[in-house]
């Protein structure tokens, strides 16, 4: 269910989004109201689940995770049973950071953090291949990030 949103809204959520620690006092200067009315609209936007809560961004590149790889996956078997095991299996697995079910020449569309290719490369082999009804996969090595998590920009 789609939240209608105004130009206040939508100017809580972009200054959240790239300062999610911000005071309420700041915020309302920052997007121009005055406190109460801005901490009522934090509340129903956190209410009505636009706002699905708060998180430290990690730098993974810090943590020396910076090979990253999108793998499509294609499966065996796409009927329901099969499609929710392989969900539920792919949740398991830290370093896939996100996972796409895509209409197209495969099924899902993955990506993969790692510390380097031959990490990958043991992960590709021991956990990705072993997933439950994975026929075959093709591997895309990210050379450089130029765009992520800028959810702001959309608002």
């Amino acid at each position: 269910m789609q939240t209608d949103l105004d130009k206040f809204d939508k100017a809580i959520l972009r200054v959240l989004a790239t300062d999610g620690r911000i005071s309420i006092t700041d915020l309302a200067h920052r997007i121009g109201l005055s406190k109460s009315p801005t901490q009522a609209r934090l509340r129903r936007l956190e209410g009505d689940g636009v706002i699905s809560g708060y998180r430290a961004m990690i730098d993974p590149i810090r943590l020396g995770l910076d090979h990253v790889s999108f793998v499509e996956v294609r499966l065996t078997d796409t009927r329901e049973a099969a499609l929710a095991a392989f969900n539920a299996a792919v949740r398991q697995i830290p370093e896939i950071e996100q996972v796409h079910l895509i209409a197209g020449n495969f099924d899902y569309l993955m990506k993969v953090r790692t510390r380097n290719m031959n990490e990958y490369r043991q992960m590709l082999a021991d956990r990705i291949s072993t997933l439950p009804h994975v026929a075959g996969t093709s591997t895309y090595v990210a050379m450089q990030a130029v765009k992520e998590n800028a959810p702001e920009d959309a608002i």
